[in-house]
């Protein structure tokens, strides 16, 4: 079998397509054949060593982590999947492997693929929409006619957002670069604001507008955040920093979260793009054999219109 691994911390410059041995599972844990995967920048960020306290320094150490693929086989304890099913998830932060031919997870991270859903379309969902579904439904509990500000509306988590705030009943406003103005008009996102040339400061109508404002592209400065809430919401923040840290402990309304996957979470996702209310946008999709070139290129800067996609045992 082959991933994409690394042996020390580092750049684009640190990835390496290698044969590997997937382990047999241990209790909880399930082994999946990879049919798809998708690129997220947490799988960069960790490579590049910005959560080695919690990482650690063995090598060498895999990358990836959303995924879609077939059960091969389970650990002891293991009771909601068996060999055969076809299934979507999420890789275990610390040890990630979702860039491979095979991947081990917990059986929490793990959900049942829809029928309705490819490989591929299964494989974009995992993090965006966990995020999504963590902050707006468990976090902000957003209620039909409620205000939301999505912050980073064209991105990843942004999309997911903004569709599941549409979803639940919310209007949505938002920011999003200058390529992507269209994409969120298309979804629903009214007003948008291109980042690039607006100073949301300088917007008084934002002033005290919002129940919630969801910052997915850590750009948006929390004092600003906080002045367009209304006197009872929230601020949703998916990029801590020790600042970030101090100031969401002196003021509650600032929620800072990360993903933590569940089957349950996993599953209402899962039906919710089953139904057509969170449709991924997929912007290139490339073997696996070029994934490594891929990954940089993505990490360098180069923008497309949607998910990176990996293809792997198609």
């Amino acid at each position: 079998m082959h991933r994409i691994q690394y042996h020390n911390y580092g750049g684009p410059e640190a990835m390496r397509f290698e044969a590997f041995r997937l382990p047999e599972p241990a209790e909880f844990e399930v082994a999946v054949s990879v049919r798809a995967t998708s690129v997220n920048p947490i799988d960069w960020k960790l490579r590049q060593g910005q959560l080695k306290m919690m990482t650690g320094r063995t090598f060498p150490r895999a990358m990836g982590s959303d995924f879609s693929g077939i059960v091969s086989a389970v650990g002891g304890g293991v009771t909601n999947f068996k060999p055969g099913d076809e299934v979507f998830g999420i890789a275990r932060l610390k040890e990630s492997g979702a860039f491979a031919e095979a991947v081990l997870t917990l059986e929490s991270h793990l959900a049942a693929k829809p029928a309705e859903l490819s490989f591929e379309q299964a494989a974009a969902l995992p993090t965006s929409a966990v995020m999504a579904w963590i902050g707006l439904v468990e976090r902000a509990n957003v209620r039909p006619g409620q205000r939301v500000f999505v912050a980073g509306a064209t991105g990843g988590v942004g999309e997911a957002a903004v569709q599941v705030a549409l979803m639940l009943g919310a209007t949505v406003a938002g920011s999003t670069g200058t390529t992507g103005l269209e994409r969120a008009r298309e979804m629903g996102v009214d007003p948008v604001f291109d980042y690039t040339q607006n100073d949301l400061s300088r917007q008084p109508d934002l002033r005290g507008m919002f129940d919630v404002v969801f910052d997915t592209s850590g750009f948006l400065p929390t004092n600003i955040a906080m002045k367009m809430l209304n006197k009872s919401g929230t601020f949703l923040d998916i990029n801590a920093t020790p600042a970030k840290f101090f100031h969401s402990a002196l003021f509650r309304r600032h929620r800072i979260f990360f993903c933590t996957p569940t089957t349950q979470i996993l599953t209402a996702a899962a039906k919710a793009a089953a139904d057509g209310h969170i449709q991924p946008s997929i912007g290139e999709t490339i073997p696996f054999s070029s994934a490594v070139d891929f990954i940089a290129g993505l990490e360098n800067g180069r923008k497309i219109a949607g998910k990176g996609l990996i293809t792997v045992n198609s």
